[in-house]
């Protein structure tokens, strides 16, 4: 017979897999903005319960990825141009902050880190959509480990995550494949393994407004 302490963890460790998987159908557009996300329908994709679909789809509408509709439905919270420019707005703002906080109480080991991260991210490109995503999140959060406010650097990783679906419009442009990416990724790098904490925060923050003004064009 199951105890009440493994039934919970049961739950918990199904409530995070239904978190995860319907995460990253959000992000990457498996499941468009504004669909409609019915609690059978899951429970079936997802093969389990319906509370570990409940409760995941909670933890999606504090995160912002999805919206509570009434009482008892959800749905994928729709993208626009004005919350586009929102996110942009703020990962600017909140990221400049954690930045130069990190490269302020940077050690070595918080370099190797960097370093190693940068290195799967380049690695990672020539892999599926999914693995370069993990890296390159990886990359960018690994800039801002050394940050000495856990509520900042939760906030930045929250935007990173809304701002990739935004993103991938972009990604599936020719437009936007005609830029540098790994070049001004290294760029980044360069300059923090140097501590020149305002080059750093110069070419983090050109970095994210040359893919805004670019997706400005793409969203309706």
């Amino acid at each position: 017979m199951d105890s009440p302490l493994a039934d919970h963890q049961s739950t918990q460790s199904s409530t995070q897999r239904a978190y995860l998987a319907l995460r990253d159908d959000i992000i990457f557009g498996r499941i468009p903005p504004g669909e409609r996300l019915k609690i059978d329908t899951l429970k079936e994709a997802l093969n389990t319960g319906a509370s570990p679909v409940r409760e995941a789809l909670s933890l999606l509408t504090s995160e912002q990825l999805v919206d509570r509709i009434d009482q008892r439905g959800f749905r994928v919270a729709k993208t626009s141009r004005e919350q586009f420019q929102e996110i942009l707005k703020l990962r600017c703002t909140l990221e400049d902050l954690a930045v130069r906080d990190s490269l302020a109480h940077a050690d070595a080991a918080w370099e190797d880190a960097l370093v190693l991260s940068h290195h799967h991210m380049s690695r990672a490109r020539q892999r599926d959509p999914e693995t370069s995503e993990t890296c390159h999140k990886a990359f960018h959060m690994a800039l801002l480990a050394a940050c000495t406010s856990p509520i900042l650097l939760r906030f930045c990783a929250q935007l990173y995550d809304l701002n990739v679906r935004y993103r991938y419009l972009a990604g599936q442009s020719k437009g936007y494949a005609r830029r540098d990416i790994d070049a001004e990724h290294q760029g980044i790098l360069d300059a923090a393994v140097e501590r020149d904490i305002e080059t750093v925060s110069e070419r983090l923050i050109a970095h994210y407004r040359s893919t805004g003004a670019f997706l400005a064009e793409q969203i309706g």
